[in-house]
């Protein structure tokens, strides 16, 4: 029995392994081959996901996350050549209009030559300099904060001082897309400031390009960069700078228009692409031209009728739709499944098992 245990048993364990490690080999680089039961037989089919061309409602309103800021000051600059001679307001708080220092420039003038007509002498008389004061005055109100003494020269646009506003604005980032909904915006848009008041009309909105300009592809960004947002808060509103808030710009609404979802579209402004299903099963490309869109759908102005039916997601170059999936490659969603990779598997499912 001491035999046994010590030699024959551990020789069993040891090919019963051997046999499930050769039959795992098999499995992972050969696969399984399963026959169906008797009369059956898989019929499943990939199908293009189809839907038809509608009428609805499009609003296009762009929700932008933001900060209140405070309004940055602004130079005041000389408007004359010469030098400061009084200062009448050197700093505090300051009205648009207000004089704040004058700027004193004293020009020589030529002396005057007379000739006596009997004697032939020449006398000359000196004249006293051309004296010009100008008044430089607040270009706008608020906290005026000065740099220049009595009796400093200046020259013309030489920055004298800043004046702060003392106001604050609403101000977010842009992504290129909601750059191009908001072409031709309004001025008005409206604020909710987070744990303040009720939402708000905020005017005087403004909206630009990041002051680096746009971003290329070359260097690593989305074409066209990003652009900012940004409106005024009423004096009558308290906000705090630092606080966050929420943008909502409302650019244009349309009812009973033609409308499609925005999968179905390639490009989401002006102009764009979709594919119309035909009788012979052959999608046909068609060009349309783009309205309003909300994200979700978008109008079709022409190029497509109620009632059409078009592909649901834009195909790809190698004739698959929903992305870059290709649901006849089974075998790359095995591998995926099996490699873990999440986020493969859910966008086969999605787009291949709806």
């Amino acid at each position: 029995m001491g035999i046994t245990r010590s030699y024959v048993f551990p020789a069993l364990r040891i090919v019963i392994w051997a046999v499930i490690a050769a039959a795992l080999v098999k499995i992972a680089f050969t696969g399984t081959e399963l026959d169906p039961p008797d009369g059956l037989q898989a019929t499943g089919e990939v199908t293009e996901s189809v839907v038809e061309v509608g009428k609805g409602s499009v609003t296009n309103s762009v929700t932008v996350p933001a900060a209140i800021v405070a309004d940055p000051a602004v130079e005041l600059r000389s408007t004359a050549l010469g030098q400061v001679s009084e200062i009448m307001i050197d700093g505090g708080e300051v009205d648009k209009g207000d004089d704040i220092l004058t700027v004193r420039l004293e020009e020589p003038r030529d002396p005057i030559v007379t000739v006596d007509d009997e004697t032939g002498i020449e006398t000359v008389t000196e004249q006293s300099p051309r004296v010009t004061v100008t008044t430089v005055e607040a270009t706008r109100g608020g906290t005026l904060d000065l740099t220049v003494l009595e009796d400093q020269e200046v020259s013309v646009g030489e920055a004298i001082g800043t004046i702060a506003p003392g106001t604050l604005s609403a101000q977010g980032t842009l992504t290129p897309e909601q750059q191009y909904r908001l072409i031709g915006a309004s001025d008005t848009a409206e604020v909710t400031l987070k744990g303040g008041p009720a939402p708000f009309t905020c005017k005087k909105l403004n909206v630009g390009a990041t002051s680096g300009g746009a971003v290329t592809a070359d260097e690593g960004g989305e074409p066209g960069g990003t652009g900012t947002v940004s409106c005024r808060i009423p004096q009558k509103v308290t906000a705090f700078a630092g606080q966050g808030a929420e943008i909502v710009i409302v650019n244009g609404d349309a009812t009973d228009v033609v409308v499609v979802p925005t999968t179905a579209v390639l490009g989401t402004t002006q102009t764009g692409t979709v594919w119309v299903t035909a009788q012979d099963g052959v999608p046909e490309e068609r060009d349309i031209e783009l309205g309003l869109t909300d994200g979700a759908q978008i109008e079709v102005l022409s190029g497509l009728a109620a009632g059409e039916q078009i592909l649901e997601f834009t195909p790809v170059e190698d004739g698959t739709e929903g992305g870059n999936v290709d649901c006849d490659d089974l075998g790359a969603y095995d591998e995926a499944a099996m490699s873990g990779d999440m986020d493969a598997t859910t966008a086969f499912e999605e787009a291949c098992f709806g």
